[in-house]
């Protein structure tokens, strides 16, 4: 067994996947103190062909060299924003269309993994602080709630790592949808 080579990956450029059909997902980061979280989180929403990003709060912004560290130029391919307010962030999204979901252990929440995309349904997929999640006024706001089913002793993953796991859920859900 051998590695493909980056060529043999067949990737877009960046100017292709800005004109590429995405997800119909964005991505809000409520209030993410770590900068490395965030540059993960853009390389993750590139991976995973998401409309945008939101970033919101004390959330840093690109241009940023710790940030680059991890997003590894996907702070160039993935349109995002800033909002000063996350709470505003949502009420936008929502008036766009988009149904806000937390993705956090709530009352009512809905185990990832039982969660359908419907057709012609837009998602606005909030993650919260690493250390207090997401915040009580954005969860007033949100549509709904999806968990990450866990088994061990600990009760979170890293932001980051949440990204992870929730986006590449809805990537496999809604691609074909968008």
């Amino acid at each position: 067994m051998r590695k493909y080579t980056t060529e043999e990956l067949n990737r877009p450029s960046a100017e292709e996947f800005r004109t590429a059909r995405k997800i119909p997902m964005v991505v809000i980061l409520d209030n993410i103190r770590s900068l490395h979280n965030v540059g993960s989180v853009f390389r993750t929403c590139d991976a995973f062909a998401a409309e945008r990003l939101c970033l919101c709060g004390i959330t840093a912004t690109p241009p940023d060299r710790e940030i680059h560290k991890t997003a590894l130029g996907a702070e160039d391919t993935v349109p995002w924003s800033y909002h000063k307010d996350t709470a505003e962030a949502l009420a936008a999204l929502r008036g766009e269309g988009y149904r806000i979901i937390a993705v956090e252990q709530a009352e009512g929440s809905v185990p990832l993994d039982g969660f359908v995309c419907r057709d012609g349904e837009r998602y606005a997929l909030v993650l919260g602080n690493e250390v207090f999640g997401v915040s009580d006024g954005c969860m007033e706001l949100c549509d709904e709630a999806v968990e990450i089913p866990q088994s061990g002793t600990k009760h979170s993953l890293n932001v980051s790592v949440a990204a992870g796991v929730a986006l590449w859920h809805f990537y496999c859900a809604c691609r074909g949808r968008g």
